[in-house]
């Protein structure tokens, strides 16, 4: 996160606080205590902490000569005293004295946690408390998609080539109220719009505008047909945390050799990187897995954690969806030199891939792209534009981008591709050379 989104950053005692510029109309307003490590911050992110909080606490302990001396104001006094501490202390100090002679010690503090007898009415406070601020967030969802469905059906009204000729200020306005709202990930959705259709053709614009557009109309309807539904809540609110889906009962969960077979890397508008890393099961279950990282930009570029190519044995557990293909890594094996992991050839393509696509589709309509496992066919160019042609003649389908000159017309005996509807983003391929990646 870039220091210059925080214009004012100021330290009294052991407090530190700022505010933080984000898409929303009203800064986000940050707080944390160096003695205890509490803290405080206004964003709508369901992630502790948030990355405005990580951020503050970084700038701090890299360089504190930017933090000024000031008084504290008045919501950063209402935070501290509110906060409870167990020491008796004032908040924003610490209390040495009541560090136990015998030192500190995690399996203690753990023991003495553990032991402390749950308080019925306590519990049943906390749960009532948890369901009003559920209730609360789903109302703010709901206006906020309300407004946002209100806004399509006015760019509709006035013409969406118009739009086009200025998308990035309309996205903005209305992702800003949608992180209001408390639907980030819709926000984010809009936010990221107008870089999406900068990357394609001109000629194309209107019809990834419009195929977009379908999509959130069908989530926003879907979500206020059945507001508890997680994968509908991933798509409109926020995401579940990784600890939450290896915690979760009834997961999905799935052991097998994967093989990564493509890696994308984007910079967000937000300023975060997303990485995603796409996974092909060589044996049998959910054919494709998508595990998805994101980190700060300001970070710089970090090494990828796995290689286009490598195999490996784990299990995943999959995220709540109709189609389950976002994962993370629940237990991942090491390598043993005595399988033969990296024999295990490509499983075979038994449905045809947009017949696969369709049935998707009827699942989950709002999916964005999907994984193919395409049969033997070459890349071949018409004008400027190049094709994805299967050796049969049956099947002919655009490539986004332009792929290297030199695996033109290569016979490609099976291929792995990401469909939107109108173009193909190829990943990996297997041919008389041996394994193909059409990543960066």
């Amino acid at each position: 996160m870039k220091p210059s989104k925080w214009p004012a950053l100021t330290r009294h005692g052991d407090l530190v606080w700022g505010e933080c510029q984000g898409s929303g109309a009203n800064p986000y307003r940050t707080v944390f205590d160096n003695s205890n490590a509490g803290y405080k911050c206004t964003c709508p992110s369901r992630k502790y902490p948030c990355k405005h909080v990580l951020a503050l606490m970084w700038m701090y302990v890299e360089d504190p000569a930017p933090f000024a001396d000031g008084e504290t104001p008045q919501w950063v006094n209402d935070w501290s005293g509110r906060r409870r501490n167990s020491s008796g202390s004032a908040p924003g100090t610490s209390d040495k004295k009541s560090v136990s002679k015998a030192g500190k010690s995690l399996a203690v503090a753990q023991q003495t946690e553990e032991n402390k007898p749950l308080d019925p009415k306590a519990e049943t406070r906390r749960k009532a408390a948890a369901e009003k601020r559920a209730k609360a967030t789903r109302k703010s969802i709901a206006a906020g998609i309300d407004e946002l469905q209100q806004w399509i059906d006015d760019q509709i009204r006035g013409g969406l080539s118009a739009f086009l000729s200025d998308p990035n200020a309309r996205c903005r306005t209305i992702a800003a109220r949608l992180v209001d709202a408390k639907a980030q990930a819709m926000a984010s959705r809009l936010d990221e719009l107008p870089s999406r259709l900068m990357q394609v053709s001109g000629d194309r614009r209107l019809d990834l505008l419009i195929q977009e557009l379908g999509r959130i109309v069908l989530i926003c309807r879907a979500w206020k047909a059945n507001q508890d539904d997680a994968e509908l809540t991933r798509l409109v609110g926020s995401s579940e945390t990784r600890d939450s889906i290896l915690e979760l009962k009834g997961a999905t969960r799935l052991a097998a050799i994967w093989e990564v077979v493509g890696e994308q890397v984007t910079t967000r508008r937000d300023g975060l990187v997303s990485q995603a890393t796409w996974l092909m099961n060589l044996g049998e279950g959910i054919r494709f897995a998508l595990l998805l990282d994101f980190f700060p930009a300001s970070l710089g570029k970090r090494s990828s954690t796995f290689a286009v190519g490598e195999r490996f044995e784990a299990e995943l557990a999959f995220y709540p969806a109709r189609r389950p293909i976002r994962a993370v890594i629940a237990e991942r094996k090491p390598g043993d030199p005595a399988k033969a992991v990296d024999e295990t050839p490509w499983p075979v393509a038994t449905t045809p891939p947009l017949e696969s696509y369709r049935e998707t589709l009827r699942s989950a309509p709002w999916m964005d792209t999907v994984p193919l496992l395409f049969p033997s066919g070459r890349i071949a160019q018409a004008d400027a534009r190049y094709w994805w042609q299967s050796d049969d003649g049956s099947l002919a389908l655009p490539i986004a981008g332009k792929p290297a000159k030199q695996i033109a017309g290569v016979a490609m005996h099976q291929t792995i591709a990401l469909w939107d509807g109108l173009t193909l983003t190829l990943l990996a391929s297997q041919s008389d050379w041996g394994s193909l990646s059409h990543g960066e």
